[in-house]
């Protein structure tokens, strides 16, 4: 049984009501769906083959799973040769520079 794509307004796991910070982080958090997104951000189109060796390991039916989820979500689009991140997509990739940041610097206090 295959679930319906996380978007803001529909219920989604966390949130009854379908919050929009709740529906993208049910969406990121799903297998692959950061790694498709980090594989895109250069700005040059990928082929679905280019895309499954980029994330060595991930199934096609996964892939195939997490690219029409994405496109639902309006992230990523298939154009003429291959995917790429839509004008949302980017601008999402822009917010997540901040996180990413973040943490690389992240330092946990060792385990007691």
């Amino acid at each position: 049984m295959t679930r319906p794509t996380p978007l803001p307004g529909r219920r989604v796991r966390g949130s009854h009501t379908g919050r929009p910070i709740m529906a993208l982080l049910d969406l990121l958090g799903r297998r692959w769906a950061l790694r498709v997104l980090w594989e895109l951000r250069d700005g040059s189109s990928a082929s679905f083959r280019q895309l499954q060796q980029r994330c060595g390991g991930v199934s096609s039916s996964v892939l195939a799973d997490r690219l029409r989820e994405l496109g639902q979500a309006d992230l990523v689009e298939h154009a003429g040769e291959g995917y790429l991140l839509t004008e949302q997509g980017r601008t999402l990739q822009e917010s997540l520079a901040p996180l990413d940041a973040w943490a690389s610097g992240w330092r946990p206090k060792a385990a007691d």
